[in-house]
């Protein structure tokens, strides 16, 4: 019986690489909703929303969970590229500091309301929905 195809997944950053393995399934949140990628997936090029990552491995319920803040995904011949702005596996983030940005962002975001500021107001709802997405994919 032959092998089952796998996916081999690799996710990079300005800063390098941040994760590399094999998946029998790839789940990424696009722009447009969310995306699972199979092997043998037709070829597709999506930009990424803030979201995690979610790389599933065979015959096992185990899956590895990333925290990706935007970038896009490239699929093709069974190896899928996500090249993300920013990019943290779940064993590397700090908690603490993800909570204490979250406190941040919200604070700035109230600051901002006050003030009728728009463009600090959108850059505090993306800082606070980084940081939410950080600590989501902490508790996996």
């Amino acid at each position: 019986m032959a092998d089952k195809p796998k996916l081999t997944v690799s996710i990079v950053t300005p800063d390098g690489q941040v994760y590399e393995g094999t998946s029998t399934m790839l789940v990424v949140k696009t722009k447009d909703g969310q995306l699972g990628i199979m092997p043998n997936h037709v070829p597709i090029i999506a930009s990424l929303a803030i979201d995690e990552v979610r790389i599933q491995h065979e015959n096992t319920t185990k899956e590895d969970a990333v925290a990706v803040n935007g970038g896009f995904v490239e699929f093709s011949d069974n190896t899928a590229t996500i090249v993300a702005d920013t990019a943290e596996n779940e064993s590397d983030i700090d908690v603490a500091r993800a909570e204490s940005a979250r406190q941040r962002a919200q604070k700035t975001i109230r600051k901002a309301q006050d003030a009728h500021d728009n463009s600090q107001l959108r850059r505090a709802q993306i800082s606070l929905r980084r940081a939410v997405n950080r600590i989501n994919v902490s508790k996996h």
